[in-house]
């Protein structure tokens, strides 16, 4: 009972002594300055960053555009990772914490970790591979696994997808084994056009590929003039032209809507009919049975 007493004596001579509360004061204040310059250092880093990219993209030679935005977003992450953990060692060193035993012990303790963190340093070794090798970038539309979508960001450790209704899929490295990058090269835009059995194929293909030539100076999504391929398909009611576009990389969708719009458009002002469904009915008619026909006749 008197060491618990002795105990709660000395606490309250400490919490009543001027001097430790000044003491905790000045730590409190270097923490918060310390977290303050660290944060100013950040964002001025990734202004720094952000202007030397800016810089060569006026350069005459420089890299890719796609490369260029995926090493500016790994080097913000990378500047944030430096300068928060130096700012973790500046915090434990205020505390009165020994920095160079605790890094001495980590180099142990993360050994020991290492063989239980198989799968996050496989994610790191990955993520540098595909930034090395260029597998794709940020901004590329791919396919991975299941997932498909715009690369919003690349990390050493996880990559960000965004498919088209807004959801944003955080994919491990370690886990990408496949990649379908529709990126790289340009599109093709494909699209079929039915004709009426009644219309002048001939008189429409002219028409038709007369119109694909101008398309590349009407639209600047398109690498070079359409072809017309010819009948796909020879349908019920119809007859099916198919019509085959290069545009530039993921264009061809926005392309295929204009081009059917337009073809549409344009059959209508020559006159080529576009057919519409049709039904044909047949009405069969069976003779009455022999007997009836007999008593039809005594009639």
């Amino acid at each position: 009972m008197n060491y618990f007493y002795k105990m709660y004596k000395k606490l309250k001579l400490e919490l009543l002594n001027e001097d430790n509360w000044i003491h905790i004061g000045e730590i409190a204040l270097k923490i918060v300055a310390i977290l303050i310059l660290a944060s100013i250092v950040i964002r001025i880093g990734k202004i720094a960053i952000h202007n030397i990219f800016k810089v060569r993209n006026r350069a005459p030679i420089r890299t890719s555009e796609r490369r260029e935005n995926t090493l500016e977003k790994l080097l913000d992450n990378i500047l944030t990772y430096v300068i928060s953990f130096m700012a973790f060692l500046m915090i434990l060193s205020t505390l009165t914490i020994d920095v160079k035993a605790l890094l001495a012990g980590a180099g142990i303790v993360g050994l020991a970790v290492g063989f239980g963190a198989q799968s996050l340093v496989k994610d790191i070794i990955s993520g540098f591979f595909i930034i090395f090798e260029d597998q794709f970038s940020v901004g590329d539309f791919v396919r991975i696994g299941q997932f498909e979508g715009t690369v919003d960001e690349i990390g050493l450790r996880t990559t960000k997808l965004k498919t088209w209704t807004g959801e944003v899929h955080i994919l491990p490295n370690g886990s990408i084994i496949e990649v379908t990058n529709f990126s790289l090269n340009n599109s093709m835009a494909v699209l079929d056009i039915s004709i009426a059995y009644e219309s002048d194929i001939v008189r429409a293909e002219e028409v038709i590929q007369q119109f694909l030539e101008t398309l590349p100076e009407k639209y600047e999504d398109i690498v070079s003039p359409p072809q017309l391929l010819g009948i796909q398909m020879l349908g019920p009611s119809d007859v099916i032209l198919r019509i085959a576009a290069e545009t530039k990389p993921m264009r061809h969708f926005g392309i295929t809507r204009m081009l059917r719009k337009d073809l549409k458009l344009l059959l209508d002002e020559h006159g080529i009919e576009i057919p519409f469904p049709r039904m044909v009915m047949y009405s069969r008619q069976e003779e009455p049975p022999v007997e009836v026909q007999k008593k039809l006749a005594n009639e």
